[in-house]
């Protein structure tokens, strides 16, 4: 058995929980609630950007396997998509709330 098999089971075991976990967290979440709290959610997709950088860079100056190095990759652009689409609709949800210029203001 490779040693690298044990903390391969264990990462899927956390990945797999946490899917679990996530889902059942966001399936909770009433409609009225889930654009004001993207805000909130951009801090924990910051969170896995950061980690997945950190992994990304100790898989190449460790030179571990190309599996790794992938799925870092892969979890570094899948959380700045994130972070930037949750910015982009709590920007959308703030301009819901600007005064709209009246018919004297406008020149």
């Amino acid at each position: 058995m490779s040693p690298q098999l044990p903390v391969l089971l264990v990462s899927l075991t956390v990945f797999i929980l946490s899917v679990f976990l996530g889902i059942e967290v966001i399936a909770k979440v009433p409609t009225t609630l889930h654009t004001p709290l993207m805000s909130g959610t951009n801090a924990i997709h910051g969170i896995v950007v950061v980690a997945g950088m950190i992994v990304f860079g100790l898989s190449i100056t460790n030179g571990q396997n190309l599996l790794t190095t992938i799925i870092a990759f892969i979890a570094v652009v899948f959380g700045a998509g994130n972070v930037v689409g949750g910015f982009v609709v709590t920007d959308r949800m703030l301009q819901m709330f600007r005064r709209k210029p009246g018919p004297q203001e406008k020149k």
